[in-house]
């Protein structure tokens, strides 16, 4: 996959390209990358990449400082000699944009995991955890993440879940009309799932194309009018208040992938 990646990277140099613009390839991989999809009426971005990809959660620069803002995370990769190919805000943050949840980048747990009940979408119970562990990723209700005791590479909590062993959220109704710009991840099997309305949508419709259309039988709510993406092969790269966690894909600059030529 990544030499595919790599290939496409270093063809747009050679064509003295000014934004570098990298897709991700799907002939070999079995799954799409980005795409603009309309489903019910609703625009939709859609990401897919698989559970051995590089998908990882980033907060804060070497210096601790929160990085807020999808450029600042391409900075932070390219300093790893590694280029941004996808990122989305990645779970709710207080106001100094520390995680609300569980927040795990690296295998550090920088917050622990969050059984408290209160108000707003988070406490939405039942509410989740999306995890990258052991080259795997997943989706699970909090309280099972807590009996799973996994020990994940990255994890990110948020609320509420929005597809539950494939039954939707028990407190979505069909019927709503609190309608906002959401985004949420879900997984099935090594299948890892990143969507965006950029319509207006409920909650109900939003689990549905999780559950009906991307056919995940888990899947957890990352935020509502905030919701960000960055999308190399969309030529996107959204901008707006500074953001907590983020999730993103990456992959190493060509000489890093293919070995330096003499």
């Amino acid at each position: 996959m990544l030499t595919h990646l790599t290939k496409r990277f270093s063809s747009l140099l050679s064509a003295g390209s000014a934004l570098v613009v990298v897709a991700l390839a799907t002939a070999d991989a079995g799954y799409a990358a980005c795409r603009n999809e309309t489903i019910a009426r609703a625009r939709y971005v859609i990401c897919e990449f698989d559970a051995h990809e590089d998908i990882e959660l980033l907060l804060r620069d070497a210096s601790g400082a929160p990085l807020g803002q999808f450029d600042r995370v391409s900075d932070v990769l390219a300093g790893r000699k590694r280029t941004l190919l996808f990122a989305m805000n990645a779970g709710m943050y207080h106001e100094d944009r520390s995680p609300v949840g569980l927040y795990v980048e690296n295998g550090h747990e920088l917050k622990r995991l969050s059984m408290a009940d209160g108000p707003g979408n988070f406490s939405m119970k039942p509410n989740g955890v999306f995890f990258v562990a052991d080259g795997a990723a997943g989706v699970l209700e909090t309280t099972a993440f807590l009996r799973s005791k996994l020990s994940p590479q990255f994890a990110t909590q948020s609320g509420p879940m929005l597809v539950i062993d494939g039954r939707l959220h028990p407190r979505f109704l069909k019927d709503a009309t609190s309608k906002h710009r959401r985004n949420g991840v879900g997984v099935d099997a090594s299948r890892v799932v990143f969507a965006l309305a950029d319509t207006p949508v409920t909650f109900h419709q939003f689990a549905r194309v999780f559950r009906d259309v991307l056919k995940t039988p888990n899947a957890l709510y990352l935020d509502g009018s905030i919701s960000r993406l960055y999308a190399a092969d969309l030529n996107r790269n959204d901008f707006g208040i500074p953001m907590g966690p983020i999730v993103a894909v990456s992959a190493p600059f060509p000489d890093q992938a293919q070995g330096s030529k003499p």
